[in-house]
């Protein structure tokens, strides 16, 4: 039954309690009483009841963390595992918008220094786990305070929503560029052998020494 503003509800309300029964006829209903610790086992169900709406009210809620600077964490999707130190190396996917919701910058699956990126956002990264989706909130003062820089204007607080994909300390991030290059000068100098030699090159050490590629050895080079 809905009660309106308008005068609509209340003309619903009356012809509602006419139908209710005069009080003399519901004063003719028998009342059972209730058997012996029946009211006890009610309290009980309805206390169960309640406390198991505040718990699924509890589960469902957000889990927000609060860091230093007004920095907040809050958690979409949890992650497991550890959470990358100021030293690790984190591979993210992200999206940042400013307050009235327009998207300044956004990127899938990006390698950065956890130190180096503006202190709000090196805050949260080390709040986060591996697998995790989370929303970000960075005071101005803890992003690019009263300058700004680029689409951002001065004094402008952010949001980031966060997919932490995993972190890699940095002495393993190091050993993975060392493998990479090594990787790289294998397949020039393979490269370089399925080429050959250049028409008219000789190998090194074809060459008697003092002598000249293309020079008689019994004459003396020719000065330009």
């Amino acid at each position: 039954m809905r009660i309106g503003h308008n005068g609509a509800g209340s003309a619903v309300l009356c012809r509602s309690f006419d139908r209710i029964a005069p009080l003399t006829e519901i004063s003719r209903i028998p009342l059972q009483p209730l058997p012996e610790g029946s009211l006890t086992k009610l309290w009980l169900g309805i206390g169960a009841a309640v406390l198991l709406a505040a718990g699924i009210a509890w589960a469902a809620a957000p889990s927000i963390s609060a860091l230093a600077g007004g920095v907040t964490v809050e958690t979409i999707e949890a992650g497991e595992g550890a959470s990358p130190t100021a030293n690790d190396f984190a591979l993210v996917s992200y999206r940042g918008t400013l307050p009235d919701g327009t998207v300044f910058d956004e990127g899938e699956q990006v390698p950065m220094a956890v130190d180096q990126v503006v202190p709000g956002f090196s805050t949260a990264l080390q709040e986060m786990q591996p697998g995790g989706r989370y929303r970000v909130q960075i005071p101005a003062e803890q992003a690019y305070g009263a300058e700004g820089g680029g689409p951002i204007p001065p004094d402008t607080d952010l949001t980031f929503e966060v997919e932490l994909l995993e972190f890699r300390t940095r002495d393993e991030v190091m050993q993975m560029q060392q493998q990479m290059l090594q990787q790289q000068m294998m397949q020039q100098q393979m490269m370089q052998g399925q080429g050959g030699m250049p028409p008219g090159a000789m190998p090194q050490g074809a060459l008697p020494p003092g002598t000249m590629p293309g020079v008689d050895p019994g004459q003396a080079p020719q000065l330009p």
